[in-house]
């Protein structure tokens, strides 16, 4: 139960904490388009099964991957594409420390 208050906490509140900060101005704007780069899940539905509580995302799911994580990378150097590069490696952050309690 922990696992899940954690990593969903991750998913949503700390995106907003994000947000408050680093975008005051329009956090609220900042905090939708972060939680929205979670699409990235998608990629789940071409896994069988879709969800498996034991499996780690992190190099199993195609935009879960070291090199969709250096493209996310290249995308925070664009100002129109930061917010959601930061988002896109928030999740990958979050996932690969959900990864840490299998």
């Amino acid at each position: 139960m922990l696992r899940f208050i954690i990593h969903y906490s991750l998913h949503l509140l700390f995106p907003g904490i994000i947000a408050y900060i680093f975008f005051r101005k329009y956090w609220k704007k900042a905090w939708l388009l972060l939680l929205l780069t979670m699409l990235i899940d998608l990629d789940h539905l071409l896994a069988s099964p879709i969800f498996d509580a034991g499996r780690c995302s992190i190099n199993f799911h195609p935009l879960h991957t070291y090199i969709a994580g250096a493209g996310y990378i290249v995308l925070l150097f664009f100002n129109k594409t930061r917010i959601i590069a930061i988002g896109l490696l928030l999740h990958l952050l979050t996932d690969a420390i959900d990864c840490l309690w299998l």
